[in-house]
């Protein structure tokens, strides 16, 4: 062999060992030093981690009474990689076709899974060429057994299969009860169905779906709270949840010669609220029928404890069905947390509040109401009921606009917002609830804004702040926290937070918050704007509310479309509850619209009904017809 010949040859060899060296140390590498990686690499395509949800908390009322709990259903998932493995279906479609035989009822279970197992070879040969359509004709088979116990049509079911997917997971049906889920799981083992499976969920149950919806709101399908006290309660309610993880192969199938793990779910809080179901229901069954009687679309009430600044009912509409959940985007507005609305008259105890507070004047100073026309510079103020010279609760009593703009000029300006605000106007209540509007409360240095909201125009306010001002006055003079939850508690009973009345401030001083509830008596007597309101066997107080609804695209007073609200307490010496009812854009001709007449009959239902739910002893003597018709 020539040297030339041999310099190629040592070439060569040293080519080969050196790619050879190369190959042998990255696989060293891969073994030694890269394993760990791969390894896991390898087994995460094998790994199914399933979540298993925890529980989330029960929602109760201040009685204990169920209002939102989980119960478990199923879910159907398709698998499609499954779906679309022929060898895998082939099971499915031989145990179809074998059923059409007259002998299969015969068989026992060994002799039907080898007359199962002989057919799947045949076919499998059979359509080796085109295993699709193998995988079809099981489909096709699938669907015809789980559609009509799904109450769904085929063609449906068929849309709900995503073929066009190379691979992965898709729930397709949700809410399945649990003992159909144990029929159609037994079907699909017998007819040796692929590609479908159930998966356990806890779905969110309300006993009485149609009460307090926007006050409980509402959680996703992931169990996170999105509205209401499952959303501002959501980090004591959820709770976390665990995991299993299992080894299983290709076609899903466990490998028990694999360990997994495992970590328990850790169980949610119980919520106690504040509510009181029983009165919840009167209140939304009397706001129900005021709203019937009168063609109101929208509406609400809310009744608090003013000792505590409980919340006892609040009742919104329009609503929906917290089940369902059909209209809740055009109807998951809380009016009576989110709406804002001029109160009208309501407002006028606030003018009248700072003036005795102040010292301005007693129940009994009297006041040229100037027969339903005042110039004050460059202010003029009207009342279409006119009255001369009347004493403070008369203006009340009559709801005198006239009478309260000179209150409120006697406090002065700055001095008469300040106890505005010190009534909870202008500002968030921060109740526990998410989404609450402010309102409006603001001195612009005008005149003439001033007067109008010294008798409840040109302010904004919310139902829930106006049962908070008169819980103030019912009280003795003190701002209370509006609160809706109770306490957090275990499913042993241990209670982990308590929540106690808080007072924020204090408005007035308790002999003025007397001399007002006094005064406010007055309106329900048979000379008051709010007579309808007049409950047999108690004395009441309240303050009625009729204003003109404000266009915002004319930007003017409709002037035949009212907003009408009666705020009003019971026992009126030492109120139980305070309780507002407002009626939004009534279009009744049959009524006239005002506070008295639409929201202060709807208001003495729900406090009749509410006294008698309380055990609230009568504080005057019960008509003698009254008597008898018991």
């Amino acid at each position: 062999m020539d040297k030339s010949a041999q310099r190629r040859c040592i070439i060569l060899c040293l080519a080969l060992i050196a790619g050879l060296s190369a190959l042998s140390g990255r696989l060293v590498y891969l073994q030694v030093f890269d394993r760990t990686r791969y390894a896991e690499t390898a087994e995460n395509s094998y790994r199914r981690k399933e979540v298993i949800q925890a529980n989330r908390g029960v929602l109760l009322d201040r009685n204990e009474e169920i209002i939102a709990t989980s119960v478990i259903s199923k879910s159907v998932v398709v698998d499609v990689q499954h779906l679309k493995d022929a060898q895998h279906v082939a099971k499915g479609v031989a145990c179809a076709e074998l059923r059409k035989d007259p002998a299969w009822k015969t068989w026992d279970t060994k002799k039907r899974n080898s007359k199962i197992n002989a057919k799947v070879r045949s076919l499998l040969d059979e359509h080796s060429t085109n295993p699709n359509a193998l995988v079809e004709m099981h489909l096709d088979y699938a669907i015809s057994q789980l559609a009509r116990p799904l109450g769904l049509t085929k063609e449906a079911l068929r849309a709900k299969v995503p073929m066009e997917r190379r691979s992965g997971e898709r729930v397709i049906y949700q809410g399945l009860p649990t003992e159909l889920a144990v029929r159609l799981e037994r079907l699909i083992k017998e007819r040796r169905i692929k590609g479908f499976f159930f998966r356990e969920e806890k779905r969110r149950w309300y006993p009485a779906p149609e009460l307090a919806t926007h006050l409980i709101g509402y959680v996703n399908r992931e169990g996170k709270g999105l509205a209401g006290v499952e959303s501002s309660a959501n980090k004591w309610l959820e709770g976390a949840n665990g995991y299993e993880i299992e080894m299983r192969d290709i076609r899903g199938n466990v490998m028990p010669a694999h360990k997994g793990s495992f970590r328990p779910p850790n169980n949610g809080l119980n919520v106690q609220l504040t509510l009181d179901m029983g009165i919840q229901a009167i209140c939304e069954e009397e706001l129900d029928k005021g709203m019937a009687e009168f063609e109101a679309v929208r509406g609400c009430v809310v009744l608090m404890d003013p000792h505590t600044g409980e919340i006892l009912a609040m009742a919104s509409r329009p609503h929906y069905n917290l089940n369902l959940r059909e209209k809740v985007v055009d109807n998951g507005f809380n009016f009576a947390l989110q709406a804002v609305y001029e109160p009208g008259s309501t407002f006028k105890a606030i003018a009248a509040a700072a003036a005795i507070n102040e010292g301005k004047v007693y129940m009994n100073t009297e006041i040229d109401c100037q027969w339903g026309y005042f110039r004050d510079g460059s202010v003029i103020v009207k009342d279409g009921y006119p009255k001369g010279v009347i004493p403070v609760w008369k203006i009340l009593q009559k709801s005198n606009n006239i009478g309260s703009y000179k209150m409120a000029k006697m406090v002065g300006v700055d001095t008469y917002y300040a106890y505005a605000k010190a009534f909870g106007f202008g500002m968030k209540t921060n109740v526990q609830l998410a989404g609450e509007s402010k309102g409006l409360l603001r001195n612009t240095g005008n005149p003439t804004d001033f007067s109008r909201i010294s008798y409840g125009y040109g302010v904004s306010v919310t139902p829930l702040q106006i049962a908070n001002a008169y819980c103030t006055i019912a009280n003795g003079g003190k701002l209370m926290q509006p609160r809706i939850v109770k306490s957090i508690d275990t499913n042993s009973g241990l209670v982990i937070e308590r929540f106690h009345p808080e007072v924020i401030g204090r408005a007035i001083s308790e002999e003025t918050a007397k001399t007002m509830r006094e005064a406010l008596k007055t309106v329900c007597a048979k000379e008051g704007t709010a007579r309808r309101a007049d409950v047999e066997g108690f004395t009441e107080g309240g303050k009625t509310g009729t204003a003109w609804r404000y266009d915002v695209e004319t930007k003017a007073y409709q002037k035949d479309r009212h907003t009408v609200s009666f705020a009003g307490m019971l026992p009126a010496e030492n109120p139980a509850f305070v309780c507002v009812v407002v009626i939004d854009d009534p279009q009744t001709t049959e009524v006239k619209h005002g506070g008295g007449s639409m929201a202060a009959p709807v208001w003495k239902r729900i406090a009749e009904r509410t006294a008698a739910h309380m055990h609230l002893t009568p504080t005057e003597a019960i008509s003698e017809q009254l008597t008898k018709n018991q």
